[in-house]
């Protein structure tokens, strides 16, 4: 963990609008589990709840031109960058006003506008996209780079191997620019990593294709963003890959029906919440004189407004028309 007196002003002051971000996801996905269990979402519903700290600290050292894909743990990622909450609540809701039409759902958000190329239900399905992203951004002569955020249960299927792979082979050449996360939140589901994986250093697997990788802790804000900010700098120069295996837990289950958690006792999430990525922020900003209780008071209030106004939009807007069933599917 950064040491707060080993941070710089600016370092400091700029956190203060990640601090407020975080908070409004937070109430956001509280709101998203609510709105689940009265029915309100179909589909599927994974919530980002004790993982704050990774994208926002990740999403706040990129440009606004850089891209990222993730997978279906979603929703905070498309809030980091700039994606209205109604339009990221509508989507949940299926509704014709969201993300993506409503046809996409928790599992599938997207925004291009914003650099966000989804959200994608498929475990490790996105991986190979973004590392073909990463290639195209660097063939086409720029210097803007690819995040590929995945969870540590991706690690065990072919479609994590075979691109990194690929990347190893074309970050010889400069190629390949782009930046694997792992989001480590210790379980694949229900299946925690030492049982699901031989090498649970999971960064190390990434030594296999020739990939630059360390371990971080991903519930610190600031250790989160000072090795972002070194790494996108070093892959952007280079065009070579790296990978961040990000340390991090869910407090909530795997998705919204994952109620009863057999897998995990209580005790362990009660510890792992005294690390709770928003709370640990906030001590270290209160310490450094730039937040106070009525701070505090305040954006929680403005957060859970703007949650509010986000249910509502979700809830009063209309169904996709019926003939957008035949829209936006393509076909050979």
């Amino acid at each position: 963990m950064q040491r707060t007196e080993d941070l710089t002003r600016e370092e400091l002051t700029a956190a203060l609008e990640w601090y407020a971000k975080m908070v409004l996801s937070r109430r956001f996905e509280d709101a998203a589990e609510r709105a689940f269990r009265h029915g309100k979402i179909g589909g599927y519903l994974h919530v980002y709840s004790g993982q704050e700290a990774v994208a926002a600290g990740l999403l706040s050292a990129i440009r606004k031109d850089d891209i990222f894909f993730t997978a279906y743990r979603d929703h905070a990622h498309a809030l980091y960058s700039g994606s209205p909450p109604g339009a990221v609540m509508a989507e949940l809701y299926g509704k014709a006003t969201g993300l993506a039409k409503g046809k996409g759902g928790s599992m599938h958000l997207f925004d291009a506008s914003r650099g966000f190329y989804g959200g994608y239900g498929i475990v490790g399905g996105h991986i190979p996209l973004a590392t073909g992203a990463a290639y195209t951004l660097r063939y086409l002569d720029t210097d803007r780079l690819c995040l590929c955020f995945l969870g540590d249960g991706a690690m065990n299927s072919g479609s994590f191997h075979e691109p990194a792979n690929m990347a190893g082979l074309w970050g010889r050449d400069g190629l390949c620019p782009i930046v694997y996360i792992v989001e480590n939140n210790q379980y694949a589901m229900g299946t925690s990593v030492s049982r699901s994986s031989a090498v649970a250093n999971l960064a190390s697997r990434f030594l296999a294709y020739e990939i630059e990788n360390e371990r971080a802790d991903g519930m610190d804000y600031f250790t989160v963003r000072r090795v972002a900010s070194r790494v996108i700098n070093q892959v952007r120069e280079t065009g070579r890959p790296y990978a961040v295996e990000m340390l991090t837990y869910r407090f909530a289950g795997h998705g919204a029906a994952d109620l009863f958690q057999p897998y995990r006792n209580r005790g362990e999430v009660t510890d792992a919440r005294t690390r709770d990525p928003i709370t640990l922020l906030e001590d270290r900003l209160r310490a450094a004189e730039l937040l106070t209780d009525a701070d505090v008071e305040r954006i929680r209030r403005e957060a859970e407004h703007a949650v509010e106004q986000a249910v509502k939009f979700a809830d009063e807007s209309p169904e996709p028309a019926a003939d957008e069933l035949f829209k936006d599917v393509y076909g050979s």
